[in-house]
């Protein structure tokens, strides 16, 4: 009795580790589209009224949600206390102390690049340029996904079916 439940907690256990590979890859995939309309938020709002940067982050984090609201919420308190010497500085000091993945880090370094460092025109090309970056990085999530999901699900219950064969 003790081996079929061993065997059936191993079989569960490994089929979780594979819905939660695919459920992290929606979570990817939706902050990647959250942190897109930031950006589109921002470059229209900048465009519009001049915002300061500060103000420009607050306004972004009021229209989204998850670690790119937090992001920017952060990086805004940064801005106001003046924490580093420029808006690069911040980024990269908000960015250690935040659990994002890998490619959202890349892009919100990208953007730092460019954030209060140039006139109107040079700040509306560097968040154009973060906007295709994350246009391009959704496109090669989104390319396959549907499978690579499907696979990490199955591979997740077949290796769970097997190491309980073989411990039975």
């Amino acid at each position: 009795m003790v081996r079929i439940i061993g065997a059936g907690c191993i079989f569960l256990g490994c089929g979780s580790f594979g819905f939660a590979m695919a459920a992290a890859h929606r979570r990817e995939e939706a902050e990647m589209c959250r942190f897109l309309a930031a950006l589109e938020y921002m470059s229209c709002e900048l465009s519009y009224r001049l915002t300061p940067l500060n103000t420009l982050c607050r306004g972004a984090a009021e229209n989204s949600s998850g670690t790119v609201r937090q992001f920017l919420i952060t990086l805004a308190s940064a801005l106001e206390r003046q924490t580093a010497p420029d808006a690069q500085a911040c980024v990269y000091e908000v960015l250690v102390h935040l659990e994002i993945t890998p490619r959202l880090r890349k892009l919100f370094r990208e953007l730092g690049t460019t954030l209060g460092r140039f006139d109107l025109p040079g700040q509306l090309r560097g968040l154009e340029n973060a906007i295709r970056s994350g246009e391009e990085a959704l496109r090669s999530l989104r390319e396959g996904a549907a499978d690579r999901r499907r696979s990490w699900q199955t591979l997740g219950l077949c290796a769970g079916a097997a190491l309980a064969i073989l411990f039975l």
